[in-house]
């Protein structure tokens, strides 16, 4: 099994959250925990950037949907970028999809969430 990496950077009411290698539930707990060590206010907004994650187990996803369900009610939205094939079936097949904003890239999620800030 490929280990899980993890790491953050900060920008004003964003934070960006790169993951890589595989995620499930032998190490769920690590990206729950980071999370909750990285977002400063419930009202950021998150960005996953997940195109170096080549596998996302259901315990995963949970994780992700926690982190929105958490910052919803506080006007913090949650984008995955940069999904490979697997994640992003998983985030298909479950209607995930309808919650998180969904971006091709990076780079796409970063300017989205940027811009909402913006805006609000």
């Amino acid at each position: 099994m490929e280990a899980l990496s993890l790491s953050c950077q900060q920008l004003p009411g964003v934070t960006l959250i790169q993951v890589g290698g595989q995620l499930d539930v032998t190490n769920d707990t690590q990206l729950e925990a980071f999370v909750l060590q990285a977002r400063r206010r419930l009202s950021d907004h998150l960005v996953f950037d997940l195109g170096e994650l080549t596998f996302m187990g259901s315990s995963g996803l949970r994780v992700v949907l926690d982190a929105y369900r958490a910052g919803a009610g506080h006007g913090g939205a949650v984008y995955l970028a940069a999904l490979q094939p697997e994640p992003a079936r998983l985030v298909e097949i479950t209607g995930a999809g309808r919650h998180l904003r969904v971006c091709a890239t990076a780079l796409e999620a970063l300017t989205h969430a940027l811009a909402a800030r913006i805006t609000e």
